[in-house]
C-alpha cells in the first residue's frame, strides 16, 4: 500500500512540473495586446486560451500531491510507533558492566608538559 501511494505521489509531482512548464506566463498576454494579431483565437482551447484548463488540472494534481503527502506521513508515523513499541528496555551505563566503551585511563601515565591556564 505504501509503495502504491509513493508511486502516485511521484507521478503527481512529475505531472505538476510538466503542467507548470506548459502554462504561459502572465506577461505573454501583454504581448498579444500590442499587435499580436488574432493568434489567440486559433488556439486549441479557444480564444480564452488554456489557462483555465491547465489551472484546474494543476490544482487537481496539487490536491493529489498533498493528499499523498499526508498519507505517506501517516504511514511513516505508524511505522515509527510500531518500532518504538518493540523496544522494551535499554540498559543504562550504570546498570551494564558489559558495555564496550572508552578504555579506563591509566593513572600511571606521565603528566603533560602543556601548562594549565588559570
Amino acid at each position: 500500500m505504501e509503495s502504491l501511494v509513493l508511486i502516485v505521489h511521484v507521478l503527481a509531482a512529475i505531472v505538476i512540473i510538466a503542467l507548470v512548464l506548459l502554462q504561459q506566463g502572465k506577461g505573454a498576454d501583454a504581448g498579444a495586446s500590442f499587435g499580436g494579431g488574432s493568434g489567440a483565437s486559433q488556439t486549441v482551447f479557444g480564444s480564452q486560451g488554456g489557462s483555465s484548463f491547465f489551472g484546474k488540472l494543476t490544482a487537481f494534481f496539487a490536491l493529489v500531491f498533498f493528499l499523498t503527502s499526508f498519507a505517506l506521513a501517516y504511514v511513516a508515523s505508524e511505522q515509527a510507533q510500531n518500532i518504538s513499541g518493540q523496544v522494551d528496555y535499554l540498559p543504562t551505563l550504570e546498570e551494564s558492566d558489559d558495555i564496550v566503551g572508552f578504555p579506563e585511563l591509566d593513572s600511571s601515565a606521565p603528566e603533560s608538559d602543556i601548562p594549565v591556564v588559570q
